[in-house]
């Protein structure tokens, strides 16, 4: 006796196929979530490649001043927000002694450049490599952004830092 054609047997899939299929449709939807925010063009710095900017990039949080992560085209390099408000190079020139503004967040010393308002260049003093942090201060606060990346910059040791003029010792 044949089934109707229409009919079919019951048929179980096994346990590691439904699993598997639901990890396809959870990776698919990732997928086409993160398609909607293009991928941020960035250059990298010149020691981009060095080791440090390595240990800094696994590190880099997934927001950074309630912004989220966004997918850099570029080496040691981070962005949040979109528009991108935030982002972070590794690997730049490491400033020599400077007059220019310093400030300690999280016991890590920036120098700040304001020459292009409201965005903020923000650039590690006495760390080598050193990192830069450009920030939209219209989106979003410059010390918030540095505190919420403090801990992934605190993996390139500090070698120095800042000081003021009251700080040197006087020579003969």
């Amino acid at each position: 006796m044949s089934q109707h054609p229409a009919v079919r047997p019951s048929v179980r899939r096994p346990r590691h196929r439904r699993l598997a299929g639901g990890i396809l449709t959870v990776v698919l939807a990732a997928a086409a979530l993160t398609a909607c925010s293009p991928i941020v063009n960035l250059e990298a710095a010149p020691a981009a490649s060095d080791p440090a900017c390595a240990d800094l990039v696994v590190l880099l949080p997934d927001t950074v001043a309630e912004q989220p992560a966004r997918e850099t085209d570029a080496q040691g390099t981070g962005a949040w927000g979109d528009p991108a408000s935030v982002l972070l190079r590794c690997g730049v020139p490491t400033p020599g002694p400077t007059t220019d503004r310093c400030v300690s967040v999280d016991g890590i010393d920036w120098l700040v450049d304001e020459t292009q308002q409201p965005n903020y260049a923000f650039t590690t003093y006495g760390r080598t490599p050193a990192v830069e942090v450009i920030v939209d201060n219209d989106v979003v606060s410059g010390t918030t952004a540095l505190t919420d990346l403090s801990r992934a910059v605190s993996a390139i040791p500090a070698e120095g830092g800042c000081t003021s003029v009251e700080d040197a010792t006087p020579t003969d």
